[in-house]
């Protein structure tokens, strides 16, 4: 167990490893400036001279080896440096700006789970065939659905044509509805799929038959007996995900105007402000693989077999 311990937390730090340089070198290839881009500005009044004092002190014109070493060694002593463009620490912009998407993303995740949950049963437990499929369909038209376009339209319906949810001054939480809900959309896709799938799977196996000759009803089959087998490749799927929440959270910020790390990266990208892209990097591969992490090591106590088996292996 120890060793299957040490050798996720390996690979966790190897990938967070490998995300900081890869981006590091993408980022460095961009084209263009960042102090050029905001100096150059004759409201400022800078001559040649004093912008090249600037690109000193950001180090700018070093070779490519020696940022990188400094901009590690920053990083692991948790420094990210500082905005070009904002003239703040870095560190200070995210402590603005990723608790909202914190927010955002765990609601979303948490809607996601119980929109899956609430699909794969319906399925289960629908009497007709015809509704069965129609419910099975949900999920690959979730996922065929842009997140642009679905926050959009949800805009449309819920604040414009049902006036149900505001979008000019909305309150906390009034302000995440729509967005939690764009989210959850195509998560609880691919989660609502497995839970199908594996459901389906479990209840023609034997031990299903057994309890249903003992006179279990089929609601308790599958809440104790189904659904404790299917939840486990959904944690799997649910990991990944991670990634694909954020990816959707960056988006959906932009859409509905929020003040979180999607309008900052957007900024960002717009001012090449590369110490605020490269946290927020850094940051977003430090979550997904946080999350994926958790899920391998929580498998072993979730089901004995991989318990025993990383056992004997150690």
């Amino acid at each position: 167990m120890t060793r299957y311990v040490l050798g996720r937390i390996g690979q966790a730090v190897l990938v967070l490893w490998a995300a900081f340089t890869l981006s590091f070198i993408l980022l460095q290839a961009m084209p263009g400036d960042a102090v050029l881009i905001k100096f150059l500005n004759p409201e400022y009044g800078l001559s040649a001279e004093q912008i090249q004092e600037i690109r000193a002190t950001y180090a700018i014109d070093s070779g490519l080896l020696p940022q990188y070493a400094t901009t590690l060694s920053n990083f692991l002593q948790g420094d990210f440096g500082y905005s070009l463009q904002a003239g703040v620490p870095v560190s200070a912009q995210l402590a603005t700006n990723l608790p909202p998407t914190l927010k955002l993303a765990g609601l979303g995740f948490a809607a996601a789970a119980l929109l899956a949950v609430l699909i794969a049963f319906l399925s289960s437990m629908a009497p007709f065939g015809s509704l069965r499929n129609l419910i099975q369909s949900l999920p690959s038209l979730f996922i065929a659905v842009p997140v642009f376009w679905l926050a959009i339209m949800l805009i449309q319906i819920f604040s414009f044509r049902l006036k149900l949810v505001p979008v000019i001054n909305p309150g906390p939480w009034q302000s995440l509805i729509l967005p939690v809900a764009t989210l959850a959309v195509p998560i609880a896709a691919p989660l609502a799929q497995i839970l199908i799938r594996k459901i389906d799977e479990i209840r023609t196996r034997p031990f299903i038959a057994v309890a249903r000759a003992k006179g279990a009803s089929e609601i308790r089959l599958l809440w104790r007996h189904v659904a404790r087998n299917a939840i486990l490749p959904a944690l799997t799927i649910a990991g990944v995900l991670f990634g694909e929440l954020l990816a959707g959270a960056v988006v959906t910020e932009t859409v509905f105007g929020l003040n979180g790390i999607g309008g900052l990266t957007e900024k960002a990208v717009g001012n090449q402000d590369l110490s605020v892209l490269q946290a927020i990097v850094v940051i977003s591969a430090a979550a997904f693989v946080t999350i994926n992490l958790a899920v391998d090591l929580a498998f072993p106590f979730l089901d004995p077999r991989l318990r025993n088996r990383n056992g004997a292996t150690t």
